[in-house]
């Protein structure tokens, strides 16, 4: 007798919903539907609004104290020290950057879902 494997099974082809034969593709895709905007998906868009809204205005008071700070240390030697808290702001509001964009581009993209959902 033969030492031959029986050739392998061909490949899965996962089933993707939608009308067979659409457009010469032998599986068709129909685009997901998107979910009812519920009240928690309203009240959490309004949450990250807010949270995007209060890192913003400390972000800007920051930068004014900054300015204030430099403002104090070049009057005065004696006053150098109020330089170093204004770089220590500035990198406080370099960090804060990230954040402040990982709250205000999530909060947008739902704002507008909700405000789509209500016309």
């Amino acid at each position: 007798m033969s030492a031959q494997q029986p050739p392998p099974p061909p490949p899965h082809r996962p089933h993707t919903p939608g009308a067979p034969g659409v457009s010469g593709v032998p599986w068709g895709f129909a685009s997901p539907q998107p979910r009812e905007v519920t009240a928690d998906y309203r009240r959490r868009a309004g949450i990250l609004t807010w949270s995007a809204i209060v890192v913003g205005a400390l972000m800007a008071v920051a930068l004014v104290v900054s300015v204030v700070f430099l403002v104090r240390a070049d009057q005065d030697t004696r006053n150098a020290a109020y330089g170093y808290l204004a770089l220590v702001l500035w990198v406080g509001i370099a960090a804060g950057l990230p954040v402040l964009l990982a709250l205000a581009i999530p909060a947008a993209r739902m704002r507008r879902r909700v405000r789509e959902q209500r016309r």
